[in-house]
C-alpha cells in the first residue's frame, strides 16, 4: 500500500501494527458506564432505516436537516430524505456512487463526496442530482458551501472550490502532508471571503476565496517523537468561528488554540489531544480529548471549568448542543447526555449495538441519531 493512503485508525481506536496484523491494546481501555440519577429524559419520536449504514470501514456519513427534512446516506451510495417530524419518507435514490463524507444540507440542496473522489449536489426535492464534479482524491469531509462556492478537502490534502450552481471548478490548493495521517481529513470552514483549512501537517491557512492563495498560515502543532505515530499532528476536526472574529482549532497530539481569525495572532493556547470538532455555547467551548474525557473551557481564556471522564475511552462522537445539554454517541450505541453547566452525566439511551460514530444532528429538544447499521432514530429530551 501506498505509504502517504496509509492512515492510521481514528485515535482511541486500535492501531494496527505493521503488516502482521498485531493488534496493539487500545491507550485507553473503554470505561464501564456508571449509574447515576437522571434528570433528562430520552423519548423515540420515531425511527426509520436509512440503508446499509457507514459500512466495515465506518465512513463519516452523518446526517444533515434543513428546515424540516432530514438527509441520510449509507456507503453504498443510497441517499434518503425525511420528514424531520414524524419519519415518512419523501424519497429514496440510488446515487449509483458510494458515499463516503458528511451530508451537508442547505438552500434547496444536498451536497456530499465519494469515495471515487466525486462530489455530488442532489436536489432536496426530489433526489435529482443537478451535477457531478471530480476531484483529486476521496472525499471524507462535508463539503462546505458559501454564497457562491462550494469547499471541498479530500485525503490528498488539496482544497478545492467549486461552483455552487454548477460544480465547474474555481480554484485549487494543495497542502504537502507526511507520510502517516490519522483516517480522515479536517472540514475547513468557509465564509464568503475566505475558508479556514486545516491539514495533517499540523498547519492551518486561511484562502482568499476569490482566487484560492493563502492569506495566512498558522502552526498549530508540532510533530514530537520518534516513530511515525507519535509524530502524528493532524488538524483533523473542523475549525470554529465565533459571530466575534475568534477561531478554535484542535490538533492531535498538540494544541487547542484560539485564534483571532483576521490575522491568525493566538489568543490563548493549551496542550490538548482531540480529533474533534468542538462546540462553543454562549462563553463555554466544549471539547471531546482523544482519551474521550469532556472537557467545558471558558471561550474566553482557555480555564478549566469542569471534566467529565464518564465516557474515557468510549469513543464518544463530537458533541452536539441541544436543550441545555452536551449530547454524545459511543462505541455502543448508547446516547448520553451532559448537562453544559455542570457537567454532570444527566441522561443515558441505548439506540442500537453497531455502535454511533458520527455526531447527532440536533435541532431545539430533537435529537437525530444514526447508528452504525443504519438505523435512524429521532428521541426528544424531555
Amino acid at each position: 500500500m501506498k505509504p502517504t493512503l496509509l492512515i492510521a485508525a481514528l485515535a482511541g481506536l486500535t492501531l494496527l501494527a505493521g503488516c502482521a496484523g498485531n493488534a496493539v491494546e487500545p491507550e485507553y481501555p473503554p470505561k464501564a458506564l456508571g449509574d447515576f440519577e437522571p434528570s433528562a429524559a430520552l423519548s423515540s419520536v420515531w425511527r426509520e432505516g436509512a440503508g446499509d449504514g457507514l459500512g466495515r470501514a465506518a465512513y463519516p456519513i452523518a446526517p444533515s436537516r434543513d428546515g424540516d427534512a432530514l438527509f441520510a446516506a449509507d456507503y453504498r451510495g443510497e441517499l434518503f430524505a425525511f420528514d424531520a417530524d414524524d419519519g415518512d419518507t419523501r424519497w429514496e435514490v440510488d446515487l449509483e456512487a458510494p458515499v463516503s463524507s458528511a451530508l451537508t444540507a442547505v438552500a434547496g440542496d444536498v451536497y456530499l463526496g465519494t469515495r471515487n473522489g466525486e462530489v455530488l449536489a442532489v436536489s432536496q426535492r426530489d433526489g435529482s442530482v443537478r451535477w457531478r464534479a471530480r476531484v483529486p482524491s476521496e472525499v471524507l469531509a462535508a463539503p462546505q458551501p458559501n454564497q457562491q462556492l462550494l469547499v471541498v478537502q479530500s485525503v490528498d490534502g488539496t482544497i478545492t472550490a467549486l461552483d455552487r450552481a454548477s460544480g465547474t471548478q474555481r480554484w485549487s490548493y494543495q497542502a504537502s502532508l507526511p507520510s502517516l495521517t490519522l483516517r480522515g481529513t479536517g472540514t475547513p470552514t468557509t465564509i464568503d471571503p475566505v475558508t479556514f483549512a486545516g491539514f495533517a501537517n499540523g498547519r492551518l491557512v486561511t484562502l482568499d476565496n476569490r482566487s484560492g492563495q493563502p492569506l495566512w498560515e498558522r502552526r498549530i502543532a508540532l510533530a514530537q517523537g520518534r516513530s511515525d505515530i507519535e509524530r502524528l499532528v493532524d488538524l483533523a476536526a473542523q475549525p470554529v468561528l465565533t459571530p466575534d472574529g475568534r477561531l478554535f482549532v484542535t490538533s492531535y497530539n498538540g494544541r487547542l488554540v484560539a485564534l483571532e481569525a483576521t490575522r491568525g495572532e493566538p489568543l490563548w493556547a493549551r496542550e490538548l489531544s482531540s480529533y474533534h470538532t468542538p462546540v462553543v455555547v454562549g462563553d463555554f467551548l466544549f471539547v471531546v480529548e482523544e482519551s474521550g474525557r469532556i472537557l467545558a473551557l471558558a471561550a474566553d481564556s482557555g480555564e478549566e471549568v469542569w471534566r467529565n471522564g464518564d465516557l474515557e475511552g468510549r469513543r464518544p462522537t463530537a458533541p452536539a448542543f441541544a436543550d441545555g445539554k452536551l449530547v454524545f454517541g459511543d462505541f455502543e450505541g448508547y446516547l448520553h447526555l451532559i448537562d453544559a453547566r455542570s457537567g454532570e452525566m444527566v441522561g443515558r439511551e441505548r439506540i442500537d449495538g453497531s455502535g454511533i460514530g458520527v455526531r447527532p444532528v440536533t435541532d431545539g429538544n430533537r435529537i437525530h441519531v444514526l447508528a452504525n447499521d443504519g438505523r435512524l432514530e429521532t428521541l426528544e429530551i424531555r
